[in-house]
C-alpha cells in the first residue's frame, strides 16, 4: 500500500508557515520543545512526528491540521474593528504592528 501521507510537502508548508512568522529553525524548536536537529528533519519530510507535535506545530503557527495536510488555510478577514483600526495606521505602524503579531503568535498556543 502506498503512502496517503506525503511529509515532504507538510514538511514544506510547516517552513513556510514558520518562515511567515520570520521565526528561526531554533526559535521555533523551542517553542516546541524539540530540537533543532529534529525539526528540520521534519521540514525535509525525512522523519514523522507525533500527534502531539503536530499539534504543537499548528497552534504555534495557527494553522488547522487540514490546512497542514491538504494545502487549505482558512481565513477569516471579515474582523470589521481590526479593519478599521488597520486603516488608521501609517505604513511604518503597519509594519511595526506585523512585526508584534509575527512575533507573539506563536507564543499564544502555549
Amino acid at each position: 500500500m502506498s503512502e496517503i501521507i506525503n511529509y515532504v510537502n507538510i514538511g514544506i508548508r510547516i517552513r513556510f508557515e514558520r518562515e511567515t512568522f520570520d521565526m528561526s529553525r531554533e526559535d521555533f524548536s523551542e517553542i516546541l520543545g524539540i530540537s533543532t536537529y529534529f525539526l528540520g528533519q521534519i521540514e525535509r519530510g525525512e522523519r514523522k512526528m507525533s500527534i502531539d507535535t503536530l499539534v504543537n506545530v499548528c497552534e504555534c503557527l495557527h494553522i488547522s491540521i487540514d490546512s497542514l495536510f491538504f494545502e487549505q488555510k482558512n481565513i477569516n478577514t471579515n474582523n470589521n474593528d481590526l479593519n478599521s483600526l488597520i486603516d488608521k495606521c501609517s505604513e511604518k505602524e503597519i509594519k511595526v504592528i506585523e512585526s508584534l503579531i509575527k512575533f507573539i503568535l506563536p507564543h499564544l498556543a502555549r
